[in-house]
């Protein structure tokens, strides 16, 4: 793999066992998962905002508060538009190797499908996640954050906050940051991710990012997906796991 650090993603998937016992749901910060030279290419050939369609105010389900940020999904017809970094690391993201790393994370058998999607974020200052969990359908997701210590500081946040609901909050519910407890975070800067997997109980959320005028927080999301009967109609219904048409044009803000 010219991308991803293989040797890196072996030496996660030999602590699986202990990710997967990780409390209050499976969850790792991770080092180092690219290259540091394509990692450093990656972030010069970010995708431009202007292809971002603006997702902020929405209204969520169960009452919860929106998800503010920019979004652009992954589909075919943004290879025309990608780097040859992007198209690679992309490439690389859907090798069997890669879908391996989820399978031995998660303790799925070798069969076991795993279908994923794609999508980039970029949040301006004052942007926020609510706290959340996801989909049923998703077994897990894994951030990747883009920004360096030349755009970012630690200290304007950004970060993936592990929340602990203690059992309590149903999934279909909206509790606030003093509902739960905070039990972990990623880190934003110098070649780091994130994986956790999905659960009942898996609460997540970024806290409103304090950066200047002009900043973004840009991360890049792959989720892991099981092969679902919604997932099915939605394949046949020529979308991806996610909703979105496959044969879908450039998305323009």
């Amino acid at each position: 793999m010219d991308v991803i650090n293989k040797s890196v993603m072996d030496r996660l998937g030999a602590q699986s066992q202990e990710f997967r016992h990780t409390q209050p749901y499976p969850w790792i910060r991770i080092s180092d998962f690219l290259y540091p030279e394509k990692f450093d290419q990656l972030c010069k050939d970010l995708p431009d905002p202007v292809l971002f369609e603006s997702q902020m105010g929405y209204k969520r389900a169960h009452g919860q508060a929106s998800h503010d940020r920019l979004a652009l999904q992954y589909r075919p017809a943004l290879e025309k538009v990608l780097t040859p970094s992007w198209r690679g690391f992309i490439h690389e993201l859907h090798s069997e190797a890669y879908k391996d790393f989820w399978r031995e994370m998660l303790g799925l058998t070798s069969r076991t499908p795993v279908i994923l999607t794609m999508h980039w974020h970029y949040a301006p200052s004052g942007a926020s996640i609510s706290p959340h969990t996801d989909a049923r359908r998703k077994i897990g997701s894994h951030i990747f954050y883009f920004n360096t210590p030349e755009d970012w500081e630690e200290a304007w946040g950004g970060q993936t906050l592990v929340l602990d609901d203690g059992g309590k909050w149903p999934r279909h519910s909206a509790p606030v940051y003093t509902d739960l407890r905070e039990a972990g975070a990623s880190q934003v800067l110098g070649n780091r991710s994130f994986l956790f997997a999905q659960t009942d109980h898996s609460w997540h959320a970024v806290k409103a990012v304090q950066c200047p005028s002009g900043h973004l927080r840009k991360v890049f999301i792959v989720v892991a997906n099981r092969l679902t009967p919604q997932v099915i109609w939605r394949r046949v219904r020529g979308k991806d796991a996610d909703g979105y048409r496959l044969a879908g044009g450039v998305q323009k803000n």
